[in-house]
């Protein structure tokens, strides 16, 4: 199949029925309307730089309405849901794989027999195991229409959190290992940067809770029962996604009071040991100064006759000597050290 570009963006049409599917790239919208006669469900996927133009000539041919796709175009929009008769615009946030966390909007319609996506970046997304679903035609899916495929997508974009999550998790524990052994600067950097990245993720995944949520209760078009089953089971996945999230976050912010807790443990034993060194010496330099005044002996008997002792200087290594052992046991004994 080959990859043929529109304007810096790429137009991607999937058919399909019970019949079995049809997959082409195309060069312009209006070839879409082939398919839209032909097969009972169509999905029509504009991959790539927003392109403006490009976004209102294929929403119109569909009959987008038009606050919907000035909130396609503008790729700010957090997730969320708007009815608009028995139409759908749905926007959802994935992830998009990669070693840094990115999220990207997809801008979901939905109609009586197509569904029509732009998403915001070109290359590979989260939808790939639909894609496959369809081509395969191992289950349901093209026995449905296009609200279970809007399920699969939703369902596709919310899974896709769970691996990102476990890899942060794993990450998390070894993070918190090195703050036990050795605590260090660049692992409060590396909580930092995870606790940030968490953050975005919240910030996808949280609204999502209410988009399925409207599905499930206000929407006239997702009224089949066994649907309402699957809506309901990737509403359960959003919430354990949000739970993970919370509980990683959590966990940054106890490692973070963790981390805070040992360097004030380690500055304390320091301070410990610089004070009985202090304190031990308090005597030893006690006894130095004494005899460190250097009165003359000639002039009076008084005036520090052991300096004259033929065992003056052993017998003040031995009063300083005796000083410490005592400090050392009064200290064991009080339980000091």
């Amino acid at each position: 199949m080959s990859s043929i570009t529109t304007k810096s963006s790429q137009i991607q049409v999937i058919a399909y029925g019970e019949a079995g599917f049809k997959e082409e790239s195309i060069i312009e919208p209006e070839q879409a309307k082939k398919y839209l006669q032909r097969w009972p469900v169509t999905w029509v996927n504009v991959d790539g730089p927003m392109n403006a133009q490009l976004a209102t000539e294929v929403g119109t041919m569909f009959g987008a309405h038009p606050l919907a796709l000035e909130d396609a175009i503008q790729l700010r929009e957090r997730a969320k849901v708007d009815i608009y008769g028995r139409h759908h615009f749905i926007v959802a946030r994935m992830v998009v794989p990669g070693e840094n966390i990115e999220t990207e909007q997809i801008s979901i319609f939905m109609g009586e027999n197509f569904v029509l996506t732009f998403q915001e970046q070109p290359g590979g997304d989260c939808l790939q195991p639909v894609r496959d679903r369809i081509r395969r035609g191992v289950d349901d899916l093209d026995k449905h229409g296009p609200p279970y495929l809007v399920y699969a997508m939703l369902d596709s974009i919310v899974d896709a959190y769970f691996p990102l999550l476990e890899r942060y998790g794993e990450k998390l524990e070894g993070l918190e290992d090195d703050i036990i052994v050795r605590p260090m600067n660049e692992t409060v950097n590396e909580i930092h940067a995870v606790k940030r990245d968490l953050l975005i993720l919240r910030r996808s995944i949280w609204p999502m809770r209410d988009v399925l949520h409207t599905l499930l209760h206000d929407s006239i078009t997702f009224t089949d029962e066994e649907l309402r089953f699957y809506l309901r089971d990737c509403y359960d996945h959003t919430l354990r996604v949000i739970e993970m999230i919370e509980t990683d976050r959590e966990l940054c912010s106890d490692m973070m009071s963790f981390y805070l807790s040992s360097i004030s443990n380690r500055t304390n034993e320091v301070m410990k040991v610089l004070a009985i060194i202090s304190t031990i010496f308090m005597p030893l330099t006690f006894v130095a100064g004494i005899y460190g005044m250097n009165f003359n002996t000639e002039k009076s008997p008084w005036n520090m006759p052991e300096l004259n002792w033929y065992y003056g200087y052993p017998f003040a290594l031995i009063v300083m000597a005796l000083f410490v052992v005592v400090m050392l046991i009064f200290f064991r004994l009080r339980k000091w050290l």
